[in-house]
């Protein structure tokens, strides 16, 4: 957990210091990152299966942002933004693969 914390706050100190990219889309791109990490790590701790909780958690990542953008798509002057999903997705795919890289497997030694 700590190890996806340290990620997380990578993750944000690296999003938030692009100025260029606008604001909404770096809360995408955080929201993204959060739903995956939970998606990765709740998959993990269930199967130990690395693969399985990257696509876990990147499926969340576009779940969340999907229901997110249809709930705003209901809204007056409001409509289903494309680049926002696009931004909660890439949040998700960088947290997932992140945390997939890091995430080694302990060896135990037999004696």
């Amino acid at each position: 957990m700590k190890k996806l914390c340290a990620i997380f706050l990578i993750v944000l100190s690296v999003s938030v210091a692009n100025a260029q990219i606008e604001q909404d889309k770096q809360l995408h791109f955080l929201a993204g990152g959060l739903a995956s990490s939970y998606g990765y790590t709740y998959i993990y701790d269930k199967t130990k299966n690395k693969t399985k909780a990257t696509f876990a958690g990147i499926g969340l990542a576009i779940l969340a942002g999907t229901i997110k953008e249809t709930i705003d798509s209901r809204q007056p002057r409001n409509k289903f933004d494309p680049k926002d999903l696009a931004a909660t997705t890439l949040g998700g795919i960088t947290v997932s693969v992140t945390i997939n890289l890091f995430n080694r497997k302990k060896h135990v030694e037999i004696n």
